[in-house]
């Protein structure tokens, strides 16, 4: 499959790769303005990665040194890896939501070693066994990605269009994925005519084919209590009423009828939160109930850093049930437990 490819209307997008991640790669979007192009994401920060946004600019016809602003969806590094390296080239601004901002600024301040104690602690009262926790508790000297990203220089702030000169693209607010994942409504017919409402960048919020990670929103200084996936099925709903003509969204492919697979994300948590109730009968630790969790693979076949990410999953989905009084904690368990309420 070609790397670039014409959306029409003056939308591209480009495949990133992202190294060592079966996702593949992240769709960077180029979107034409009267300014030069403005990329949607960029990509993980890696040397081929970089080499394959150069290139893929290039059969655009067009240079990094030619772009304009960077609209990034949200703040994970294999969107918002290159947005740094861009700006320097460049000298385009970046844009990114306030409650991801601050999640840059803070990652930013925070030493790797804070980030490694952190998870330790939390999956330590999530339950998760002596094995886990040790390369936690020993590895501290290696660096993580994303943990120094590029501080952006304007604020996107929801329902308000974007300064993309000659273009109506406007933000919408969809947290879940992050707290302040957007969304990016281009508000313009779409070029071949499909029925619907213009087009939509959907970052991670909406994928044709998966359903993104909801787990908690980890932030080692900030102890908020937050309900990650009641914030995304609202922000879900409210993305299937815009009924865009066609979905961009940052990994696998573009696709139509958002309403449709907004109706299958809704079920399939709404069946998610039943199934896990059933095997809450008994008390299970936030780690006991990952392991008996169904998922794309047996949990013993699942490797060392996606089980922190399923832990992590499964305490959004518990969170969830205890707010809306189908579970509980066990007074006095420890680690704690949960039951079906």
């Amino acid at each position: 499959m070609t790397a670039t490819f014409d959306h029409g209307g003056g939308v591209r997008s480009l495949r990133v790769p992202i190294p060592d991640n079966p996702l593949g790669f992240t769709l960077v979007y180029v979107v034409d303005t009267d300014r030069g192009p403005v990329l949607v994401d960029t990509g993980w920060d890696d040397p081929a990665s970089m080499d394959a946004l150069v290139d893929g600019l290039t059969a655009c016809d067009t240079a990094v040194s030619e772009v304009h602003g960077v609209v990034i969806t949200h703040h994970h590094p294999d969107h918002h890896g290159l947005s740094g390296k861009v700006r320097e080239v460049s000298g385009a601004w970046v844009a990114m939501h306030a409650a991801d901002a601050s999640i840059v600024r803070r990652a930013r301040e925070t030493r790797a070693e804070r980030w490694y104690t952190y998870m330790a602690a939390k999956l330590a009262a999530a339950g998760a066994p002596e094995e886990h926790l040790a390369p936690l508790r020993s590895a501290r000297r290696r660096t993580l990605p994303g943990l120094s990203p590029a501080l952006p220089d304007r604020e996107i702030v929801p329902g308000e269009l974007l300064e993309l000169p000659g273009r109506r693209l406007r933000a919408i607010w969809t947290p879940g994925h992050t707290p302040g994942h957007v969304c990016l409504h281009l508000e313009e017919e779409h070029p071949a005519g499909l029925p619907g409402h213009g087009r939509l960048f959907s970052g991670d919020h909406l994928l044709p084919e998966i359903s993104p990670h909801i787990g908690l929103y980890e932030d080692p200084d900030d102890t908020t209590v937050t309900d990650p996936l009641g914030d995304y099925l609202d922000s879900l709903e409210r993305v299937g009423r815009l009924a865009p003509a066609e979905v961009l969204p940052a990994h696998q492919h573009p696709f139509t009828d958002a309403p449709s697979r907004v109706r299958e994300l809704l079920t399939h948590h709404e069946m998610r939160l039943t199934g896990l109730l059933t095997l809450l009968a008994t008390p299970l630790t936030p780690w006991q109930l990952a392991e008996r969790m169904e998922w794309n693979r047996p949990w013993e076949r699942i490797p060392y850093g996606s089980r922190t990410i399923a832990v992590s999953e499964a305490e959004s989905h518990l969170r969830r049930l205890v707010k809306l009084g189908r579970a509980e904690a066990v007074a006095g368990s420890d680690p704690v437990t949960y039951v079906a309420a």
